[in-house]
């Protein structure tokens, strides 16, 4: 079994984390590294995917500017979204041709890795047709979203974010996904509390492994 090196950088800018993630995924293409999993948590940020409309920032600069929240045009795929702090963000970086060389195979292994989590608190995670992430209540509303690229060289990077405890209030300030009709929520309004973020993220590292076939080897580290 392959194993999969899992670094915790703690508390980090958007930005920063996306800089670690273009360092190892040079590195995961030439080979000097294995496939890694990167754990965060951002400041509040709004990312817009390459499909995002930016009237779908529903909040003006000047209100973004007076809480805080910083908004960065990503180069992952799909829309608007929101990471906060309480929101569990996982960056895998992966060799695609080891897993099946499908995006989609390889997205909905990320779904199914967070399904499994999710159940481990007796919540009932599912997919949407035609929609990607994870959502609960019959598709009520979403509880993970999902946004990945895949370099010319077949490595991944970007990732999901599972809204363990974050202030949902947040999402108000964006159309989620481009979303209009379907609300956003937490594993802990789902559970009735918050469970520790470091013990959902070692059940997702846990999951990733088993869905993926990787052995987690993890690391606790603000760099690497």
């Amino acid at each position: 079994m392959r194993t999969l090196t899992v670094h915790h950088l703690g508390f980090m800018e958007y930005t920063a984390a996306w800089e670690v993630q273009r360092q190892l995924a040079r590195q995961r293409s030439s080979g000097q590294i294995g496939d890694t999993l990167l754990l965060v948590e951002h400041p509040p940020v709004i990312t817009l995917g390459n499909k995002a409309r930016p009237d779908h920032i529903r909040a003006a600069p000047e209100e973004l500017a007076a809480r805080g929240v910083a908004v960065v045009q990503s180069d992952r795929g799909g829309e608007v979204t929101y990471h906060a702090p309480g929101q569990l963000v996982a960056y895998p970086i992966f060799k695609l041709s080891q897993h099946g060389s499908d995006v989609g195979r390889y997205v909905r292994g990320l779904e199914e890795s967070v399904i499994r989590v999710l159940t481990s608190y007796g919540i009932t995670g599912e997919r949407v047709a035609g929609l990607t992430g994870v959502w609960v209540r019959g598709g009520a509303a979403k509880i993970c979203a999902i946004g990945v690229k895949l370099s010319a060289s077949g490595v991944t990077t970007h990732g999901l974010a599972l809204n363990v405890d974050p202030d949902l209030s947040g999402f108000d300030l964006i159309v989620p996904c481009g979303i209009t009709d379907r609300g956003v929520t937490s594993l802990a309004a789902e559970y009735g509390v918050a469970p520790p973020l470091a013990e959902v993220a070692e059940r997702l590292v846990g999951q990733i492994g088993e869905v993926f076939d990787l052995r987690p080897v993890v690391t606790v580290q603000q760099s690497v």
